[in-house]
């Protein structure tokens, strides 16, 4: 399996993940919401049906009549209830519409009862089949002949005169119960409304989540697969970088074992390629060492305040015999107040020196080399200027990355690692500090350091 399959597997399977998770998550939110906004549809319905009884009965019970015959009465307090054995008034006045308080008779009915059960008015408009005997239950729900549900509330009737009959013509201490009911047609008109919504909804949400988390996987897939294609082309070029010098000093080690006895004056020239050879290996692997360290940040070192001024003047000593042997003019301008920085010293030290080494190494004979040293605000700058070969705008994008070299030919006769650059970078990053590069071709480059200066006064 090549690494593209792998990559795609693990996208999918992330997806996937995501995919389930999200899944998950939006059906108990879904599920959650649809049963409470039902609970709260309910509940609400049962305290308006609880406030037209409360209405209702608290307007009933000072003229509820205490005799066992309250037809008559009861026409006359509610005229637009049908009694039971008489004929319904389907055409009440506006008057009589509203005697029992209830705006909406298409949804509620109405019925009472005597405290044996027995019906003795109800709406015109209740449901039919009904039973005419009391189910003494509290709340009820069900279902019509038609499919309707409906819902009722029945509670005890209680009358003012009921406290002045005695005992032999009432033995019960209510007057009787009422019984408010509605029909559930708009309420599981709403139920359906919202479980279509969730129908409908919920496969385009997850359709949604499935294209986010495919692109969601995408995105944190790129910086591992980033990483992955880095460390394969480092490994190509360590692989390569390391053959080189092998390979040379293996060719020399089998030149000196077949050396005749009559030669021996060309052992010494062929151990110092061995040397050379094994110095750059040395090198090398050194470099990847320190710049793996650095990546990592495996050092114990705390950082402490460092003396810029102090570690530019000693690097422009330290390369001004290098650069007199390249026919170099090197200068540095350090002011005259010290400025420090917060960091490994030696770290720091190894940055300066290999932006000035890249300097002496693309600057031909007769370049200059400055180096300066300033602090505006609360920033230090550290600038490298050359006149050297310049770096193309097309490859100074690169110029950071491992082993890579502007002019790979000039790089193999100053045996450089292709390495320094990406200290440099590495170093500056762990210092939180920013590097900067600006280059003409044939013209020279500059190469600038920002570091957080810190306030300390020497």
């Amino acid at each position: 399996m090549n690494s593209h399959q792998l990559f795609r597997r693990s996208r999918i399977r992330l997806a996937l993940w995501y995919a389930g998770v999200m899944g998950v998550i939006l059906s108990l939110s879904g599920f959650g919401m649809y049963r409470a906004l039902v609970q709260a549809n309910w509940a609400a319905l049962e305290r308006e049906i609880e406030s037209i009884a409360g209405t209702l009965h608290d307007s009933l019970e000072p003229i509820l009549p205490a005799s066992e015959d309250p037809t008559a009465i009861l026409q006359q307090i509610l005229p637009e209830l049908c009694l039971v054995g008489q004929p319904c008034n389907t055409n009440p006045t506006l008057i009589q519409r509203h005697t029992t308080g209830i705006s909406d008779r298409n949804t509620y009915y109405i019925r009472l009862f005597d405290h044996q059960g027995k019906l003795l008015a109800f709406s015109p408009n209740q449901a039919s089949h009904l039973t005419q005997t009391l189910n003494p239950a509290t709340w009820q729900t069900w279902r019509s002949a038609d499919g309707i549900r409906y819902h009722q509330f029945t509670t005890i009737l209680h009358s003012a005169n009921t406290h002045h009959v005695t005992a032999k013509t009432s033995s019960h201490p209510s007057w009787g119960y009422i019984q408010i009911g509605r029909t559930l047609e708009p309420f599981d008109a709403e139920v359906r409304r919202v479980q279509w919504i969730f129908a409908i909804g919920f496969p385009l949400a997850l359709g949604l989540v499935a294209v986010s988390s495919w692109w969601l996987s995408g995105l944190a897939m790129q910086p591992i697969y980033q990483s992955y294609q880095q460390q394969q082309q480092f490994t190509a070029n360590a692989a390569h970088e390391l053959r080189s010098p092998l390979a040379s000093l293996l060719a020399t080690v089998e030149a000196i074992l077949r050396v005749q006895p009559s030669n021996q004056q060309d052992i010494p020239t062929m151990l110092q390629t061995v040397e050379r050879q094994g110095r750059r290996l040395s090198h090398l692997i050194a470099d990847l060492l320190l710049l793996s360290s650095i990546e990592q940040n495996t050092s114990s070192e705390q950082f402490k305040p460092c003396c810029l001024n102090d570690l530019i003047s000693d690097l422009s000593e330290e390369f001004l015999e290098l650069a007199v042997a390249s026919d170099i003019k090197l200068s540095s301008h350090i002011p005259a107040h010290l400025i420090y920085v917060l960091g490994h010293e030696q770290q720091l030290y190894r940055l300066v020196s290999n932006l000035i080494a890249n300097a002496i190494h693309y600057t031909p004979s007769g370049g200059c080399i400055n180096i300066s040293l300033e602090q505006r605000d609360r920033t230090s700058f550290i600038t490298v200027k050359d006149t050297g070969i310049g770096i193309p705008p097309t490859e100074q994008p690169r110029i950071f990355e491992r082993f890579y070299r502007v002019d790979s030919a000039r790089s193999c006769k100053t045996g450089g690692t292709g390495l320094g650059l990406a200290i440099v970078q590495a170093i500056t990053q762990v210092h939180g500090g920013k590097l900067s590069v600006e280059s003409q071709l044939d013209q020279g480059s500059t190469f600038t350091l920002q570091l957080a200066a810190h306030p300390l006064q020497m």
